[in-house]
Order: structure tokens, then sequence, then C-alpha cells
């Protein structure tokens, strides 16, 4: 790895570390601050509204600038809303503590997609901006199970303190190991808000928001599918969630050279097929345990491989715009996270089992595919269209 792509590492550890660890800090967040859980869970919902709102709005307001002072302005930010979220005297606090800290969280993504690409080595765009997502990944297998030990055990402030710290050290090395990449820009806000007028942006978009939110409806329910379906005990999910952390980690790679080696919107569809075969057989499969956990390793190889393609396939698709691309591609994952959850819970809700989320999870996989191969038909017929323009000018 590129010493000038650590910087994004590390930023992609903390921005995965302060996303996800929430969800085992909920319980001692709400007793400290004499709160119910589900009220404590508007602190997760507040991180994803500060996601959708910050990934164009940044982006938009700081395109004229350079890509290394875009980058600290909002690794600062977010440096300085955790560490707010670290001595919030109560809940009001924390959820705009946790708001702003998760407005630069797409932006972040997107300015750090395009720089990875213009970093990498020709032919290796999609395998530098996984390098990126490898933070995330990290985060899953490592920070997030620890952070959440912490905030157990002594105090869930200390968690936010570390995140903080994280913040604090990717700053010194973006200010030293990133290069002064030139502005990219090369068109005003109006024509980079045009990108919304586009089909193809817009399939995008949804291939991401509804394909990979399959995955979401799937992974909102592991403890109770673990431990109703395929009785662990309940002190083992926090080991089964390592183990897909772990798969997080594998999947990154695969997903960034599927990507470099074939179309990243066909790397997308082949990897949507294979989360809808993979949670159709969780649904089937999860009564045993050995089963289970290798679907679980492989759902979450799954989960993470789709992001660089997805990234890069923007990133391609936004010519001119491709910092608000890739940060609204952020956004839609968000986007799907929520979905996921919801639709996902739908069927518990109604007396099925806590397998059945998995089926949603692959409809909404399937439903990606198709979007997937909608765009493959507008680019081809576009194509066609080009090569009979120039045959009749020739």
């Amino acid at each position: 790895m590129k010493k000038s792509l650590f910087p994004l590492l590390l930023g992609g550890l903390g921005i995965g570390t302060t996303e996800f660890v929430m969800m085992g800090l909920l319980p001692d967040i709400a007793k400290d601050f004499n709160i119910s859980i589900p009220v404590a869970g508007h602190l997760i919902s507040a991180y994803a509204l500060g996601v959708v709102i910050g990934a164009p709005l940044l982006v938009v307001m700081s395109s004229s600038f350079a890509p290394k002072k875009i980058l600290l302005a909002l690794m600062m930010i977010f440096t300085v809303f955790n560490a707010f979220s670290a001595f919030a005297p109560n809940n009001t606090t924390l959820f705009l503590a946790r708001l702003f800290a998760g407005l630069p969280h797409g932006a972040f993504f997107g300015v750090g997609s395009v720089v990875a690409s213009r970093l990498a080595d020709k032919g290796k765009q999609a395998q530098a901006i996984s390098m990126m997502f490898a933070g995330l990944t990290i985060a899953n297998l490592l920070t997030v199970p620890l952070g959440t030990y912490i905030g157990h055990h002594y105090s869930w402030r200390f968690t936010f303190g570390i995140v903080a710290f994280i913040g604090v050290v990717t700053l010194i090395f973006l200010k030293i190991w990133l290069p002064a990449l030139p502005v990219s820009r090369s068109g005003n806000i109006k024509s980079e808000m045009s990108l919304f007028k586009r089909v193809d942006a817009w399939l995008i978009i949804l291939i991401t928001a509804i394909g990979t939110g399959g995955l979401f409806a799937w992974i909102s329910y592991i403890a109770p599918l673990m431990t109703e379906v395929s009785h662990f005990a309940a002190n083992s999910v926090s080991y089964i969630l390592v183990l897909a952390g772990f798969g997080m980690v594998v999947g990154n790679v695969i997903g960034g050279k599927l990507a470099d080696k074939v179309e990243p919107v066909k790397a997308c569809a082949v990897l949507l097929i294979a989360m809808a075969i993979t949670l159709v057989a969780i649904y089937f499969l999860s009564g045993s345990q050995v089963i289970s956990l290798a679907l679980t390793f492989i759902a979450g190889a799954l989960s993470i491989a789709l992001a660089s393609p997805i990234q890069i396939l923007m990133i391609n698709t936004a010519k001119g715009a491709e910092m608000l691309g890739a940060a609204v591609t952020q956004a839609a994952f968000n986007i799907g996270n929520a979905l996921g959850a919801f639709f996902g819970g739908l069927p518990i809700a109604v007396g099925l089992g806590y397998n059945s989320p998995s089926v949603v999870g692959a409809i909404m996989a399937v439903i990606g595919v198709l979007f997937a191969l909608l765009f493959i038909k507008i680019q081809n017929t576009s194509e066609e269209k080009i090569i009979r323009e120039s045959e009749l000018i020739a």
C-alpha cells in the first residue's frame, strides 16, 4: 500500500468505529442518561441523518478547494464533534453532536475515493479505493468490539475519546503524507448539480440504496437470528460479529480486485447475485451452526465487496462532478442501511421467524441486480448511438 493512501485508511477506521460502535453502546448510554433503549436508538438515526445531509452539501460547498484541504477540514469537523460526544452532558446534546459528527462521513469517503483513484497506479483505481474502505473493515474487526468492551466495562465516553484520538492521528498523517493534489473541479455548482438529472446516476443510487439494503436487512437482526434460529449462546454474538468483520476484510480486497478486472457495473451485478443466493441460504440453512457461521463470513465479505465497484462506477459516470457523485453514493449506503433495517423488520413484526429478514434482503438484492442490468442496457444503447452518429459523420 502506498503511504499516501494510509491517511485515508485511518480516516475510514475512525469513521467506521464511530458509526458502528453506537449499536453496542446503546444500553450503556440509555442507563447513563436514564432513557429507554429505543430513545437512545435515535442517536443512530442522528448520525445517519448527518451523513445524508452532509454528503452532497459539504462536497458542493468545498469543491473549489484542493482535495487535501477539504479532507483536513472534514476530519477536523469529525474529530471535534466526536470529542463533544465524549463530554455530552445529556441525550439532547449527544444527539446534536452525533448529527454533526455524521456530516463529514459521506463527503470524506466521496473526496477520498476520488483522491485514491488519482493516486492509484493505472488499472488499479478500485484497489486503491478499497484501501480506504479497509479502514471500515478493520473497524468492524477490531475497534468496534474493543470500543464496545471499553464502553460497557468502563465508560462509553472513553470510546468516543478514542475515536477523537484516531481523528487527531488522521489529521497528522493527512498533513504529512497526503500529496497536495490540484483542484479537480471542471464545472460550477449548477453543472455539478445536473448530476441529479441523469438517469444513469440515479440508477447507481438505486443499486446502492436498495441492493445493498438487502445486506442490512440481514445484519440488522443478526443477533436474534444467531440466538433463536442457530441456537448460539447470547454471549457468542460478539464473536460472531468479529467473524463477519473478518469476512469484510477479505471481501474488501476481493471487491477492489474484481472491479479492476471487469466493468464495475458487472462486478456489482455479480456481487449482488451472490448476495441474494447467500441470503436465501441463510433463510434455509441457519439451523445448522457450522453452516450459519460459514454464511455469516460470506455475507460479511459480500457486504463490503460492493463498496469499491460502486464507488468507481459512480466516479466513472459522474464526469465533472466525481466528488459529489462519490459522496452521494455514501449517502445512498446509509439510506440502504435504514431501508434494510425497516423492511427486514416487517416480517418479524407479523410473527415470522428471525430468519425471515434474509428473504426480504434477497429480494432487495435482486432488485439491485435489475437496476444494474438496466444501467448496462442504457450504457450499451448510448454506445450504439455514438457509433451510429460517428458513422453518419464519416
